[in-house]
């Protein structure tokens, strides 16, 4: 990559990742042009910080292959408490703007966007049916490898990572659906050995730069 392509990966990955802890933390003011107050920050906070910067960092970096080589690609996110990466990186691309006409691209877009996640009346935390290309509700981090290699089975040019990485360092034992998990997992040998888990936002090479699932069951 030249130097000139480092950066704008780095300027999108740091943008996504602004949009993303705005959601968490903040109900005004997004675009911070003037000093943040007490009135600007919710006063319950839900969503997950930790995840959502390597959700965001895959994500970033799926999207350059898919527009270096035309590669249709299926975004499965394992941890579903990382919603706000998915719903960031939609909303950059402008795919949540075609989707929800009264969320622009613009800073009232941006407020509306940061109030309305995890709010009374807005959007959960988690990656859910609400976010554009989203076919599985987030945080079922065992099932994600099942998804995962079923979108495969049948689409042999479908690249599908699922990162699941979670699972790994918290409970992986203790979890309901870790039957799924290790079920799919033995699926290793006919399919992409990737970790993973829940989510998701899809790619067509027809619109590298937004959410298109090749699935019509998707309804996105």
């Amino acid at each position: 990559m030249s130097t000139l392509d480092i950066q704008r990966l780095d300027a999108w990955w740091r943008a996504a990742n602004y949009v993303s802890v705005g959601q968490i933390y903040l109900r005004d003011n997004a675009l911070l042009t003037r000093p943040l107050a007490g009135e600007d920050v919710k006063a319950r906070l839900l969503g997950h910080w930790g995840t959502t910067p390597g959700l965001n960092f895959v994500y970033t970096h799926l999207n350059r292959v898919i527009a270096e080589r035309g590669q249709e690609m299926l975004f499965v996110t394992g941890p579903g408490h990382g919603g706000p990466a998915v719903v960031a990186q939609a909303w950059l691309e402008g795919t949540y703007s075609e989707v929800y006409s009264g969320i622009g691209q613009d800073g009232a877009g941006l407020n509306a966007l940061f109030k309305q996640f995890s709010y009374p009346g807005g959007i959960p935390s988690h990656a859910a049916p609400e976010s554009p290309g989203s076919i599985h509700e987030g945080g079922e981090l065992g099932y994600v490898l099942a998804h995962a290699y079923g979108a495969v089975f049948d689409n042999p040019g479908l690249i599908a990572p699922p990162p699941w990485w979670v699972t790994v360092r918290r409970r992986p034992d203790r979890w309901p659906r870790a039957g799924i998990r290790t079920a799919s997992w033995t699926r290793r040998s006919t399919a992409p050995s990737c970790r993973s888990c829940t989510s998701t936002a899809t790619r067509s090479p027809t619109r590298p730069s937004s959410p298109a699932c090749p699935r019509s069951s998707c309804g996105s």
